[in-house]
């Protein structure tokens, strides 16, 4: 009896030992670090911060890069997700992660849900359609970005075109250095996000005369743009992470507004309750990328 008793005791001091460590585990949220991870940390730490506050379990960021924030979520490091559309969408195939939330971002007093590609070309340049760049060279951030060549390869792909043999693609890293050598006539062509080139003419770092927009749209999106439109950045949920918790953290994002820090240093307007990605998984589907080529 008495060893029972012991157990018994035992084992209720190891729970009560263990039950404060499992609360105090820290969440992992990866974020893309598509411009290095010390301007990841600046824009989305307050977000872990606020959350922090919100649900009273310590969250951090993790800039990741391209190969690592799939290679994380594959191997449970991670607890959340913050990466481009196509990479949620794979990432939602191959291992369950589930869209709990939206960016909301603005331009000039639009709220905006959605982004697009833009393809542009200097003013001058020859090349009028997108079968005009057959054969030419063509910039873009990376081969895996959304905004930035995916939704324009979807573009090509539809108008006849076979874009990994029909332009000669260049990676340049960023949208800006896309922007500048088309400026530069480094290549003919170039795509980019949606409200990149706008970014840069508000900057005063190029000008409006000095290019053109390709396939140009007019569906009332108040960004140039040549693509259609698609959901914007989704946060996502790992699949091992409880349903409460998820909710818990789709209420305290959706709580963020403009003037808050959380959303003033990753320069958007807050978030809403999880768009439909279904068109980024078409787009995907038609390009046959990564998992979406299988």
């Amino acid at each position: 009896m008495c060893k029972k008793i012991a157990v018994i005791g035992l084992m209720i001091i190891c729970v009560s030992l263990v039950a404060p460590l499992s609360y105090a585990q820290e969440l992992k949220i990866g974020v893309l670090a598509n411009r290095g991870a010390a301007r990841a940390l600046r824009e989305w730490n307050a977000t872990a911060e606020h959350l922090t506050a919100a649900i009273g379990k310590p969250f951090v960021i993790l800039p990741l890069t391209y190969e690592q924030l799939p290679e994380w979520t594959k191997d449970k490091k991670i607890d959340f997700v913050c990466g481009n559309p196509a990479m949620f969408a794979e990432m939602n195939k191959l291992y369950g992660v589930q869209a709990i939330a939206t960016i909301i971002n603005q331009y000039k007093g639009n709220q905006m849900d959605q982004m697009a590609g833009t393809i542009l070309v200097r003013r001058d340049s020859p090349i009028m359609s997108v079968q005009d760049m057959k054969g030419k060279e063509f910039g873009t951030a990376a081969k895996n970005a959304f905004g930035g060549w995916l939704m324009t390869e979807r573009v090509l792909v539809e108008a006849g075109m076979n874009p990994r043999q029909d332009v000669v693609l260049r990676e340049l890293h960023t949208h800006d250095n896309v922007i500048y050598a088309i400026m530069n006539k480094a290549v003919a062509a170039g795509s980019v996000r949606s409200g990149s080139l706008e970014k840069m003419l508000d900057e005063g770092k190029v000008k409006p005369e000095d290019f053109r927009v390709i396939n140009q749209r007019n569906d009332g999106f108040p960004l140039l743009h040549s693509t259609r439109l698609y959901p914007e950045y989704p946060m996502g949920a790992c699949a091992h992470v409880p349903t409460a918790l998820r909710e818990q953290v789709t209420k305290a994002l959706v709580a963020i507004g403009p003037n808050d820090p959380a959303a003033k240093n990753a320069k958007i307007v807050g978030w809403k309750a999880a768009l439909d990605y279904t068109p980024v998984v078409e787009c995907l589907t038609v390009v046959k990328y990564g998992a979406f080529g299988r």
